[in-house]
């Protein structure tokens, strides 16, 4: 737990960096800087929340999955699979997250600022 909140709070950090190092005549005079920092920091709070979410529900299911073939070793085979079924669907959100902040930095930022005139 402590390592995703680090990850977390490394991906936030970053992200203000990004946002903060908008140099002079760019899209922090055209835009605002309010702009500028929402995009990249919610596209890395949304990542890093998404992974922190998902790891624990990994953790979960692995939990679970051990506990259960643990109980009844008979059942290892039709339990790790389902396991790994599971341990893509929510591997799979994080992926969804991932693909929301690329098209949040790229699509959205790289748009708007071409409109102002500066990409």
């Amino acid at each position: 737990m402590k390592k995703v909140l680090g990850l977390t709070a490394l991906f936030v950090l970053v992200g203000a960096a990004l946002a903060l190092a908008a140099e002079p005549g760019t899209a922090k005079q055209a835009l605002g800087f309010g702009f500028l920092g929402a995009v990249v920091l919610g596209a890395c709070l949304g990542i890093g929340i998404a992974a922190s979410g998902c790891g624990v529900g990994m953790g979960h299911c692995v939990r679970g999955a051990c506990e259960g073939i643990a109980r009844n070793p008979e059942l290892a085979g039709k339990l790790t699979v389902t396991m790994i079924l599971g341990l893509a669907f929510i591997e799979a959100l994080t992926l969804y997250a991932l693909v929301l902040s690329f098209y949040l930095v790229f699509a959205k930022l790289g748009g708007f600022l071409s409109a102002a005139g500066i990409g």
